[in-house]
């Protein structure tokens, strides 16, 4: 929010300097983003009036003038301006001034005729981006005077950052009470006065959203001039508040804004049709706006209407169709209280965002009506004139907010702030805040003001004590944790383990957002339940990811189309899936992997990472816990069918998958090389198997080697699973050792070599012993899977 220091320091003006005033505002929560001059810098420009003006004798468009400038003799200034005449003040620059840009008015000749000066636009001054002509000044502006003491241009435009909860300050009078409590000072708000009535009409008003909209004011004035020249101290408020002039009927709702803090809105009487009802809106009622967009409306949009139309999105903007123009002689004055949960997010729905919808937001004061239409209407009638008809008041006072008492403990306020402050000063503090404060034996029962939305338990009130008294006057003290250390269990490993292994593996630590593009999503998961986002930040981040290969995939798409080669990207994070109607989160670890095995490099032969150099990675993250884990071959949308593996733990859970892209989506994605993948659920990969001491034998080992000759579709998980099927206690360890395919072996089958190696923990094995092992492992193995020993 924008202000002018100097129409903040009419309300309450405390001896301080600017940067004391925004040292104040920011260390009582109000942060101040930024302070600029009011006007560009110049010297040199006083009021002038145009006694006389002559056509150049040389020049069509250029007038020679005689300007009174507050000096003995007028002077002689040639305009060009299209809006000079007899009678008109303006800001006339003189012979010595300096502009901004560090521009320097000198004597010249122009044509042939010599000027004494410069007649100058508000561009020229440094107060508009853009001008059609000279600044026209009030009839009443004293000749002479200079245009920065007149125009109070030495002034500063104070940009305040405030939080969400703080709606009350979102106005010069909100402001001005938090500087007049911060200096211990009294102030007074605007003076407003009931305007007399001139006439009886009236408009109807009901409200059939009563609990969206509790009090609704609303006053005809008749016969207004709506091409009266809004008064210039006004276009100046509202250019340092960041508004322009758009006359007088819209700037004195926008400065009524400003100062008091509460929207209003003004109708062309003449262009409504009945009774005004304040209702919700129906599905697909259309609604032009004043911004000349053109939205759908729905049961949930709060509108002002007649009997044959919506007139305005309640609380955010009015239509187009009964906006009020330079045409305007009726006008229809609306004030209103809308509840702040009706109006929230209603404004962004239609990708709205105005300086009434961010005050309705977040709470205007719902005893402020009155007093805001009072004070429009003599705005409206001072500058356009007019008859003023009676308010006409729609109120439901059961739907109105209620501001019940907090209880502040004595007691409490010394043991969170550290200090002791005296009744007096806490009773003082909470008074200047507009609080209604009753003395209790432990404390004190304080009614915040309807305008204090934030206030609602103890702790805010401690925290106003805590803002006023100032927090660099709270004493410092150590905090004394008194904790134990809660208890790790080693039945879980830590994240970070495994991520140090990828990094170790080659792999880099990628964050992707949480949002996706929908179009990924249904390529790479097409079965899943996407949780899509009602109001997405863009078209690429609009449904929640049910994998985290989304984002891996954009982020190695968006490496390779740079010229990198050679990607490893791990991620860990959420995904979102869809379970009975319900979102569930689930942690999850994924990786991606393309391009060549190694590092460029000369010490060893370049080739293409392939699947089991990825199984190998994921194998090592299996090795950290310990546990034994199937590959299974299996089918998924996103990967390639002779390519992927469900993994498995001993309890037949699903882990996650690995496996190659599938080339059709490799494709559709824009790689051009093979991509490999594996995702994981972390809280079934941590799961750590606890290592149990067993004593080392004292007898020798035997190995012994065995080739099978098994059908091709026979995995070595197979033959091991086969091997172990036959239960031997000695048999200690399995290791396949070559695969063979070739002459000698029949087309269809494979030969592999196998070794055993054999240890007892009792005795030393004899060779029938081994034998007999042996065989009995052959004959398992020779039943289970078809196999037979190679001769």
């Amino acid at each position: 929010m924008q202000i002018s220091e100097a129409w903040l320091r009419d309300y309450v003006n405390p001896a301080i300097t600017t940067e004391e005033l925004v040292e104040q505002l920011t260390m009582a929560g109000l942060e101040v983003d930024s302070v600029t001059p009011a006007a560009a810098v110049f010297s040199g420009v006083v009021i002038g009036e145009v006694l006389e003006m002559e056509q150049h004798p040389d020049a069509d468009r250029l007038r020679v003038c005689k300007v009174a400038v507050g000096e003995a003799e007028p002077l002689q200034i040639v305009c060009g301006a299209s809006n000079v005449r007899v009678g008109l003040k303006i800001p006339a620059a003189l012979i010595g001034a300096v502009l901004p840009g560090d521009f320097k008015i000198k004597k010249s000749k122009l044509r042939g005729v010599e000027s004494f000066g410069m007649l100058c636009s508000e561009k020229e001054l440094g107060l508009a981006a853009d001008a059609s002509g000279l600044m026209e000044l009030a009839a009443d502006a004293p000749v002479g005077t200079d245009i920065r003491e007149y125009l109070s241009l030495n002034d500063s435009i104070i940009e305040v950052d405030l939080t969400p909860n703080r709606a009350d300050c979102l106005s010069v009078e909100g402001i001005a009470r938090e500087v007049a409590v911060l200096n211990r000072m009294n102030w007074s708000s605007t003076q407003v006065e009931k305007v007399a009535v001139s006439h009886q009409e009236s408009l109807t008003v009901k409200v059939e959203a009563e609990d969206a909209c509790p009090r609704y004011l609303g006053r005809l004035i008749k016969g207004v001039n709506a091409k009266a020249e809004t008064p210039l101290w006004m276009q100046e408020r509202l250019r340092r508040s960041g508004l322009r002039s758009l006359g007088p009927l819209v700037d004195v709702t926008n400065y009524v804004l400003i100062e008091l803090g509460q929207p209003l809105h003004a109708f062309d009487a003449d262009k409504l049709n009945g009774a005004i009802n304040v209702r919700w809106g129906k599905a697909d009622e259309q609604l032009f706006l004043l911004n000349g967009q053109v939205i759908t409306l729905d049961p949930e949009a709060l509108v002002i209407a007649d009997d044959q139309q919506a007139l305005a999105l309640a609380g955010v903007m009015g239509g187009s169709e009964s906006a009020v123009s330079d045409d305007t002689q009726n006008v229809f004055l609306e004030c209103a209280f809308f509840a702040p949960r009706s109006i929230a997010g209603k404004a962004r729905r239609f990708g709205l965002h105005t300086d009434s919808s961010h005050r309705f937001e977040r709470g205007v004061d719902p005893t402020l009506q009155e007093r805001a239409i009072e004070r429009a209407t003599q705005l409206i009638v001072e500058i356009a004139g007019g008859s003023v008809g009676p308010v006409t008041e729609a109120k439901a006072e059961s739907a109105l907010l209620t501001r019940p008492a907090v209880l502040l403990r004595r007691q409490r306020i010394e043991k969170i702030l550290g200090i002791a402050l005296a009744d007096e000063e806490i009773a003082a503090i909470f008074q200047r805040l507009g609080m209604s404060v009753e003395a209790q034996a432990d404390g004190w029962q304080i009614t915040p003001p309807g305008f204090r939305f934030d206030i609602a338990i103890e702790a805010d009130l401690i925290e106003e004590l805590a803002r006023i008294y100032g927090y660099n006057n709270l004493p410092r003290s150590s905090l004394l944790m008194r904790s134990e250390l809660s208890k790790a269990t080693e039945a879980v490993l830590d994240i970070d383990r495994v991520k140090d292994l990828l990094v170790d593996r080659g792999y880099q630590e990628a964050i992707t957002y949480s949002f996706v593009d929908e179009d990924i999503q249904k390529a790479v998961a097409p079965d899943d339940i996407v949780i899509s986002l009602k109001n997405p930040i863009s078209s690429e981040l609009a449904v929640m990811r049910t994998t985290l290969w989304c984002g891996l995939l954009n982020a190695a798409l968006h490496n390779t189309n740079r010229q990198q080669n050679r990607v490893r990207l791990f991620e860990t994070g959420l995904r979102f899936i869809n379970e009975g109607g319900e979102t569930q989160q689930q942690k999850m670890l994924a990786g991606l992997a393309l391009g060549s095995v190694y590092a460029e490099q000369w010490g060893e032969k370049s080739r293409k990472v392939d699947f089991f150099d990825v199984k190998a990675d994921a194998q090592a993250m299996f090795a950290l816990t310990d546990c034994e884990v199937q590959f299974v071959p299996a089918k998924h949308a996103a990967l390639h069918p002779g390519q992927t593996a469900e993994i498995l733990n001993p309890a037949g859970e699903r882990i996650g998958w690995l496996g190659m892209l599938h080339p059709t989506l490799e494709k559709q994605l824009g790689f051009d090389t093979q991509v490999f993948l594996f995702e994981l659920d972390q809280n079934l990969l941590l799961n750590k198997h606890i290592p149990v001491f067993k004593p080392l034998s004292k007898y020798p080992s035997v190995r012994r080697d065995l080739a099978l000759i098994v059908k091709e579709e026979v995995s070595a998980n197979d033959i091991i699973n086969a091997v172990k099927g036959c239960a031997e206690q000695t048999l200690q360890d399995i290791v396949i050792f070559d695969v063979y395919r070739g002459k000698g072996v029949e087309e269809g089958y494979k030969s592999v070599a196998l070794s055993l190696t054999i240890q007892d923990y009792s005795q030393t094995l004899t060779d029938s012993e081994i034998d007999a092992i042996f065989n009995r492992v052959l004959d398992t193995v020779m039943n289970k899977i078809s196999a037979k020993l190679r001769d």
